[in-house]
């Protein structure tokens, strides 16, 4: 009885060691992976999120009507970064999702002067015209309500923005989103003044 015994212990002995030596070699990747997502949502964290227009299509087949989503989502830090996502869905809380994401991932940096914009624009998109203006410091913010949204989220305080020609919303912050694209900074175009 005393050998079977032994050689019972021998078994369980080595069978045991890896379970303790994986338990502690998975503690730190856990550790890891909290502290990665609680980093993710800190960036994440500034951002905000705004649903500029949704328009709901429907399609007559045999069944019935059969309906989908379209979204256009814009996203800002309020800091000088913004960008829009337009995305579509059969269902709305999925076409809101997808253009958030889009929205983030299409975040872009342009130049500023304190809370205003470095220079006079004029842009035209696919039948839209808009034309931005900058404004002295504390002038406040003139513009419609969907060109005031992106210029809200993108941090411009001190702005004259005119939607000169069309009304359809997405070709509106594509436009406004060229715009912003083409501004330039007093340094940079003195280089172009200079070299001409």
């Amino acid at each position: 009885m005393a050998k079977q015994n032994d050689t019972s212990k021998r078994e369980r002995g080595p069978s045991d060691a890896p379970r303790r030596e994986r338990s502690a070699a998975d503690s730190p990747r856990r550790g890891r992976s909290e502290s990665e997502g609680s980093k993710r949502d800190k960036v994440q964290s500034d951002v905000v999120e705004k649903v500029l227009h949704i328009n709901r299509c429907s399609k007559t087949v045999k069944g019935g009507k059969k309906f989908s989503f379209s979204a256009l989502i814009l996203a800002g830090d309020g800091n000088g970064k913004v960008g829009y996502g337009f995305a579509k869905a059969n269902e709305l809380t999925d076409a809101i999702r997808k253009g958030g994401e889009l929205a983030r991932k299409n975040m872009r940096s342009f130049p500023m002067e304190g809370t205003t914009i470095p220079h006079e624009i004029v842009v035209k998109f696919d039948g839209v015209s808009v034309l931005m203006k900058p404004v002295a410091k504390g002038g406040g913010m003139i513009a419609g309500s969907k060109l005031r949204d992106v210029l809200e989220l993108a941090g411009i305080k001190d702005v004259m923005a005119k939607n000169l020609s069309g009304s359809n919303p997405v070709n509106m912050v594509k436009a406004i989103f060229r715009a912003l694209d083409k501004l330039q900074t007093r340094d940079s175009i003195k280089k172009v003044r200079s070299k001409a």
